[in-house]
């Protein structure tokens, strides 16, 4: 079997027979992969503990008919033993996981702005740059802009007139005009308008500034975006609420 080199994000594990665990990853070079572990369920196994969600591995796999196979995997850092001491930072960073997962393909050309962005949201997470909320709101506009969808906080997003407008509506594709306003958008301060457009945009002084109210209302804009854009909602993201 044809074998390659690439490092990766493992996103989520599942069981697979006695002994073995299905490994779903977001490569540097090759998009998502699943690849099999095997053995590493086993105690003696030196491979499991390499394999855990939020860690960012380099690997050898070996291209199988429907999974690859890890063949090797060397630790580059262990994000989830860092992530485990604070529940918002955990919550925020399973979300990210989720949401690099949903917005990338198995088999598919390589994402590597989706695997920096991950990488970047998750030293972010690690260093406490900035409040976890806001790391993860920002994660998922960028990986949404990214992936094609990214939203307008200026212009009307069906009509293009200039804005500012007061109508967000996430099937529409963010900020709209009284005229084209859907039935049932929401009507955000201006504040959470400017907050979530310093997040897309990166500019972290004005994000870091925004009050307490505006943050709650971006997070539940952005996960109302984020659930429009995927078609489902994201579990994780009912645990980051309740933080």
């Amino acid at each position: 079997m044809p074998v390659y080199r690439d490092e990766a994000i493992v996103l989520r594990t599942q069981r697979l027979g006695e002994a073995d665990r299905i490994v779903i990853m977001l490569s540097k070079q090759h998009g998502q992969i699943r690849a099999v572990a095997k053995g590493v369920r086993k105690t003696s196994s030196r491979l499991g503990a390499r394999v855990e969600p939020f860690s960012h591995v380099d690997l050898m796999l070996a291209s199988g008919k429907s999974l690859e196979i890890i063949s090797q995997a060397e630790t580059i850092y262990s994000y989830g033993s860092q992530l485990a001491l604070d529940y918002p930072k955990w919550t925020a960073g399973q979300a990210m996981l989720e949401t690099a997962e949903k917005l990338t393909a198995e088999g598919t050309e390589p994402a590597l702005q989706q695997f920096l962005l991950l990488v970047g949201g998750l030293r972010s997470l690690v260093s406490a740059e900035h409040d976890p909320g806001l790391i993860l709101d920002a994660f998922i506009l960028r990986s949404l802009a990214v992936a094609g969808y990214a939203p307008s906080f200026a212009d009307c997003a069906i009509c293009g007139e200039a804005g500012p407008h007061r109508a967000f509506s996430p099937s529409a594709g963010g900020m709209v005009c009284a005229s084209c306003r859907p039935i049932g958008s929401a009507s955000p301060r201006s504040q959470t308008v400017e907050l979530m457009s310093a997040l897309l945009t990166g500019d972290w002084q004005s994000a870091d500034a925004a009050p307490t109210a505006s943050r709650y209302e971006s997070r539940t804009l952005t996960a109302a975006y984020l659930t429009w854009q995927i078609d489902r909602q994201l579990r994780s993201l009912r645990l980051v609420e309740r933080t």
